[in-house]
């Protein structure tokens, strides 16, 4: 179940509350002869996205027709019968854009109901994946807004996901994600709904695609996998309109992190398995690299050594034809040293402790950007604890604690916890002062 958030920015539209529309429903439904009594509790469970029973889809449509006076449909509520399909796929598309952008708005909002809401499992979870691999294909995406976009408005919105991305890195998702949100309520949402030819078009779903994943990015690294997940999807939407399959891969990639994070092991092995297969040719090294990477994760996660040994060597083999300058910008994240972290937590988890100790020194050595360094010293926190070497570990993870000043970022924090933990486990003085540290960065409200 999601969060009806085309409901949620028609009510906003209305100007109507959530008591407001009860109780316009429960007149509407007297007028048919219906006994109804619903009150807020009611409105708010809708928004959640539970369906009303019976009529009721249709007297909300009633209601707010008559309040925005112009006709309401029940796809325009987000209460279209389930599986019907659109009249065409440029319909569908269109449809797309305006449930993505009710999504922004409610997000901009700060919606409770969305905010909370749980990431998708199972068959939802796996459609949208499926949907990008197969057919059909957007054959024209043009559209005939009032607004006229132009190539200077794709430009600007290339050069805002490279700006919310470095501030990502140095500042992290939370406070990032309001900004990046209010880019695509204020500049985004109305290009899309503009004016534009096919090839037009196409550029524009790819910026788009690109500053949507940055949100959902954004999401994930503030504790709202639900939200996440939704953006990541969208972005999954904006990359077949635009056609490039890359970026569509490394969206997927995200999609695979996240399943990590989220234990669902099986999954990411099958997204990572769904962007190499699709993308094919097209997919660069860098990316390449870090799907067989996370791939190798999973499958050690997973007990089967022979997979993630063999991920392994198709990630070190794609990383070493990485060319700077021959990758999109999204794959800007691939530094060098990233598939070697990667590679140390897959062998950690086989219990392969030296080898994985060897690349996790190798990570550290190379430089990285604020995040990626603190992922990094936490890895090496942990092998040396395991190898016995306390006073080193000790001093690692005081770096990455300093490393870690001043990021807003739940991950960051998980990571910090972890290696707090592994240090009282320790118990010597050294690691023992090394996790007040931690203690007091922890401390720090975000």
């Amino acid at each position: 179940m999601q969060p009806n958030t085309l409901l949620d920015a028609i009510l906003d539209e209305a100007g109507i509350s959530h008591a407001g529309l009860a109780a316009h429903v429960n007149q509407a439904g007297r007028a048919r002869g219906l006994a109804l009594r619903y009150e807020h509790t009611a409105v708010a469970r809708w928004l959640k996205g539970q369906r009303p029973r019976g009529q009721v889809p249709d007297l909300i449509c009633e209601v707010l027709a008559a309040r925005l006076h112009r006709p309401v449909t029940l796809d325009d509520i987000g209460l279209g019968v389930p599986g019907e399909p659109a009249a065409s796929h440029g319909a569908g598309l269109s449809g797309f854009v305006e449930r993505a952008t009710a999504l922004w708005r409610s997000d901009e909002q700060q919606r409770p109901h969305l905010l909370g809401a749980p990431a998708v499992t199972g068959t939802p979870a796996v459609m949208p994946v499926w949907e990008w691999e197969n057919p059909p294909e957007d054959v024209d995406v043009s559209r005939g807004g009032r607004q006229r976009v132009t190539a200077a408005d794709i430009d600007m919105l290339r050069a805002a996901r490279a700006h919310y991305e470095q501030m990502y890195r140095k500042a992290g998702g939370i406070a990032t994600r309001s900004r990046v949100v209010g880019f695509l309520n204020t500049e985004t949402a109305p290009l899309l709904r503009g004016g534009y030819t096919d090839a037009l078009g196409r550029q524009l779903h790819r910026a788009t695609g690109g500053l949507v994943a940055i949100a959902g990015i954004c999401a994930y690294d503030s504790d709202a996998h639900g939200l996440a997940q939704r953006y990541f999807h969208q972005a999954l939407r904006l990359a077949k309109a635009s056609g490039d399959r890359r970026l569509g891969a490394y969206v997927i990639a995200l999609l695979v992190n996240q399943s990590l994070f989220m234990k669902e092991y099986r999954q990411a092995v099958a997204f990572a398995e769904a962007a190499l297969r699709t993308a094919g040719r097209h997919i660069t090294p860098a990316l390449a690299s870090d799907l067989y990477a996370m791939q190798a994760k999973a499958y050690a996660h997973l007990g089967d050594a022979t997979s993630a040994l063999s991920c392994i060597r198709q990630a070190e083999s794609a990383a070493e034809r990485i060319r700077r300058g021959h990758e999109p910008d999204e794959t800007g994240y691939v530094q060098p040293g990233l598939v070697n972290v990667q590679v140390a937590e897959a062998l950690l988890s086989l219990g392969d402790v030296a080898a994985a100790g060897e690349h996790a020194a190798a990570a550290v050595d190379t430089p990285a950007h604020d995040r990626g360094r603190v992922h990094r010293l936490a890895m090496l926190t942990q092998i040396e604890l395991r190898q016995g070497n306390a006073d080193k570990a000790a001093a690692t993870a005081v770096e990455m604690t300093e490393q870690a000043r001043g990021v807003e970022s739940m991950r960051l924090r998980d990571r910090l916890r972890a290696v707090r933990e592994h240090l009282v486990r320790n118990g010597s003085a050294g690691t023992a002062e090394a996790a007040e540290l931690i203690d007091a960065a922890l401390r720090v409200p975000l």
